[in-house]
């Protein structure tokens, strides 16, 4: 090692090799106690039940040496599990450390020589791992001991980069996006593996599996581990599978040359419509306390909306009946029943039973030319009647989108006001600087939200899905579009500082500040984590009084950039009109 290299770990590999023989002291017997003799019959053990240590008093505590102990905490860990288990874990405690009763090896060996069939039938994949690791430092061949120790390697490896990934944030099973991979070198100056055509990982297991064929003993046993291995969904191995085929599909989609790549034909019944023909509403899939979902329901219901197709996440018969008082408003009750009827399980992640709630909206139209999906948090926020935003839609558009505003959190007693991105203002990103001198670099227009907006699509197409942001056509987008002017997308995203604390770590675990790579900007899920990271609560609050606050110097930079709304918005007042008071 170079003199201006600094080891990761202090002391080096001397320090290394010390605390790794730490805990390698061999393990003391008290008179009388000692490991089962090699000839120790193994037959019946596979059927023989170990019942809780502390119920016998030869195995409870007190300790009578760390035998005892060891012996103990296997039982333990074990109990309801059969004596052949605990015999394989008891060796392979003893094998671990430096010295050992001689006759150790020799058991563990005829154990999976005699007994191997079953303990792969028993054993958990953490003691297949374990036991495959004693081959690796006992066995009696060239094989075991190659084989063991390559799959020690492997799974070590992996324990230590799958942990590791966890803290992207992505579960075990979610490859990443193809458009996010950095750019660095890899360590040691290795060649980066190749998605296409790499064949790194296929030659790996290969060749253990190869290996394996040359040991009767041991050759189950890996074999067995390997298949483990490559039909678990949570591994790098099926991620980089999964992430291969996307990008085959991608290339063999052939590039979309014009804007008529992907067009959703539009129902001639749309040709001849006018402002007083045209019918509109929404639909939304809620978790949400009854005064949001009446403000929600109110407020575009006074915008005159024929139809709010609203699923209740968290069914609730009472804001049901209170809801329902008026004509506009349809409610589904998203129960098991519900989902038992659709066929198919209830999605975990609330972004698919969002899409697939909108989408079943979507296609029984429900007497609509127009449907919208958005957020109980989202309030449509119109210059000009809706129908007639509508009505100038082309005839070309299957879908119009409409641009986000995010809402600024107001000190008591002031109005609700908005703000737009730079883009959506027509300015440049420059700005953003200006705006926010302190984050304005790390977030995409300055929103702590999405900034994609939401659509209103067309009814009575075949073949077509409504997601969160967009219409599919045919599996992919449609690429027939229309952008809305005249009205915005209010989105209450955090409208005050005790709001955005509460939704934050929902958020970060499954909404919107989860980790993406599809900005090239550090985005809100790196932004938060390193705030928590090096400054704790009093980053996360900076953060909020630079971009959320409604303060006059945000507001009077704002406006200086067009990038200010202000517009009348009370949805607590549209409640009283529609509804009266709440229940």
């Amino acid at each position: 090692m170079s003199a201006d290299k600094t080891p990761s770990y202090p002391g080096g590999i001397a320090a290394i090799l010390t605390q790794m023989e730490g805990r390698r002291d061999a393990i003391d017997y008290a008179p009388g106690e000692a490991l089962p003799p090699y000839d120790t019959p193994l037959a019946g053990l596979a059927d023989r039940i170990i019942g809780d240590p502390d119920g016998d008093p030869e195995e409870a505590p007190p300790f009578r040496s760390s035998y005892h102990r060891k012996r103990h905490a296997l039982r333990k860990e074990l109990t309801g599990r059969s004596e052949l288990v605990f015999l394989n874990a008891l060796l392979i405690a003893h094998l671990r450390k430096r010295s050992f009763p001689e006759h150790a090896p020799a058991l563990f060996q005829r154990l999976w020589a005699e007994e191997g069939a079953a303990l792969l039938a028993q054993l958990d994949p953490r003691w297949l791992v374990s036991s495959v690791t004693t081959f690796g430092d006992h066995g009696l061949s060239l094989v075991q001991r190659s084989v063991g120790l390559a799959l020690t390697a492997l799974f070590g490896t992996m324990k230590l980069y799958e942990s590791e990934r966890l803290y992207s944030g992505l579960a075990a099973d979610r490859p990443f996006a193809l458009d996010g991979k950095a750019r660095s070198p890899l360590p040691l100056e290795m060649d980066s593996y190749s998605l296409p055509s790499g064949g790194l990982d296929v030659n790996l297991i290969g060749r253990l599996w190869m290996e394996a064929e040359g040991d009767p003993v041991i050759r189950p046993l890996a074999h067995h581990l390997l298949e483990l291995l490559i039909c678990d969904e949570r591994t790098v191995f099926r991620r980089l599978r999964t992430m291969r085929q996307r990008q085959t599909r991608r290339q063999a989609t052939p590039a979309k040359s014009n804007a008529a790549a992907n067009v959703a034909p539009v129902p001639p019944s749309h040709r001849d419509l006018t402002p007083e023909s045209l019918r509109w509403g929404l639909t939304s899939t809620i978790r949400a306390p009854l005064r949001d979902i009446a403000r929600f329901a109110a407020h575009h219901i006074e915008l005159g909306a024929h139809l709010l197709h609203i699923h209740l996440d968290a069914p609730d018969e009472a804001a049901a009946a209170f809801l329902t008082r008026h004509p506009a408003v349809r409610i589904v009750q998203c129960d098991a029943a519900y989902w038992a009827q659709t066929g198919r399980p209830r999605p975990e992640a609330h972004q698919l039973r969002q899409a697939y709630n909108a989408t079943q909206s979507l296609r029984a139209g429900h007497g609509l030319h127009w449907l919208a999906h958005v957020d109980v948090d989202e309030f449509l926020l119109p210059q000009r009647p809706i129908p007639e935003l509508l009505a100038e839609v082309p005839m070309s558009a299957a879908f119009a989108r409409v641009a986000p505003a995010e809402a600024l959190a107001p000190e008591a007693g002031l109005p609700q006001r908005f703000k737009t991105t730079h883009k959506h203002a027509g300015r440049p990103k420059s700005v953003l600087q200006d705006v926010y001198p302190t984050f304005g670099a790390h977030l995409y227009g300055g929103f702590l939200s999405h900034s994609s907006g939401k659509v209103f699509t067309r009814t009575g197409i075949d073949d077509t899905r409504l997601g969160i942001h967009t219409l599919k056509y045919r599996g992919e987008e449609a690429s027939n579009r229309h952008r809305l002017s005249d009205v915005w997308l209010g989105h209450l995203h955090a409208p005050s500082w005790q709001g955005f604390r509460a939704h934050l770590d929902f958020r970060r675990s499954l909404g919107s500040y989860r980790r993406s790579s599809e900005r090239p900007e550090m985005g809100q899920a790196e932004l938060i984590q390193y705030l928590l990271d090096e400054e704790g609560e009093a980053g996360l609050r900076a953060l909020f009084d630079e971009v959320c606050a409604d303060t006059p110097d945000l507001r009077a930079r704002l406006s200086q950039q067009g990038m200010l709304i202000e517009q009348s918005f009370d949805p607590d007042a549209a409640v009283a009109r529609v509804f009266g008071e709440l229940p």
